[in-house]
């Protein structure tokens, strides 16, 4: 297997095919496979999407490879775009998820893996999907602590938790909830369905961070129920709103590099080397 790594930046799996890419003046990204290749290679691209001109570029690279006659390619996307717009809140709405897995499915790629789904749906509308799950991330967070609580943030990480708590043998787990306006997005309340949580350490566990809000939120309830320190690991952190007010209420903040490098004392990120093997 040899690799074509589309962010010079996430390199997962060893050195790159060379190539070259760059804009035209009219804004089109261009690219060119400059690397060695053979027919009879198999490749793997690797690609952490932030913006739509990524997939563009990744469907020139596709097509480049055919035309090369390359046809054993793989794709690791692990941070899948638009994968929390996985419904129709509102009338006249896309069902932005189901246009990527389009996309991607159009490649005929042999394998496709993502890390850890914003939910089912992007799984279900993916061709040859592998999911690799949060287990080992979560598991290397904690480390050897012991007596601790996992904490669900609401009821659409209620069966990736206690999967999570059967991987690492039978942690509690505690359920809450939020609420949500789907006009607007705001939230507008939390629930912890625990009386007392005993002063003993928390970890909230989710897929994303973006801004934080709901993880804000969440652990002032959690303090309000005698939570001891909490921290929080998410496999995607995009962190769009900093850390400032996040290093107010965890102890711990940890992600991987799914989503984007990011070097700050306040976070501790586990890169994907280190969780996944080819």
């Amino acid at each position: 297997m040899k690799y074509l790594h589309l962010d010079s930046n996430f390199q997962p799996y060893g050195k790159s095919i060379a190539f070259k890419a760059f804009d035209f003046n009219g804004g089109e990204p261009h690219l060119q496979i400059t690397g060695p290749l053979k027919e009879s290679d198999s490749v793997m691209i690797t690609l952490r999407p932030q913006k739509f001109r990524d997939i563009g570029l990744l469907l020139l690279a596709v097509d480049a490879l055919k035309r090369m006659g390359i046809h054993h390619l793989e794709l690791l996307i692990p941070y899948f775009p638009a994968a929390r717009q996985d419904r129709v809140m509102v009338p006249g709405e896309p069902l932005s998820v189901k246009v990527y897995a389009d996309l991607i499915n159009a490649q005929n790629f042999r394998s496709v893996f993502v890390v850890d789904p914003h939910s089912e749906v992007t799984s279900a509308l993916l061709n040859q999907v592998t999911v690799i799950s949060n287990h080992q991330f979560v598991k290397k967070c904690i480390g050897r602590k012991k007596d601790f609580l996992l904490i669900s943030p609401d009821g659409g990480a209620l069966k990736k938790i206690y999967k999570v708590s059967q991987f690492l043998g039978g942690v509690p787990v505690v359920e809450c909830s939020k609420i949500r306006d789907v006009n607007n997005g705001q939230l507008t309340g939390f629930t912890v369905y625990a009386d007392d949580l005993n002063g003993k350490p928390c970890y909230i566990v989710d897929d994303i961070c973006d801004g934080g809000g709901t993880f804000i939120g969440l652990a002032q309830k959690l303090k309000a129920k005698n939570s001891g320190p909490i921290s929080l690991i998410v496999s995607h952190g995009i962190f769009s709103k900093g850390f400032k007010e996040l290093n107010k209420h965890f102890a711990g903040i940890y992600s991987t590099n799914a989503f984007s490098t990011i070097t700050n004392p306040a976070l501790t990120q586990i890169k994907l080397e280190n969780l996944i093997k080819k």
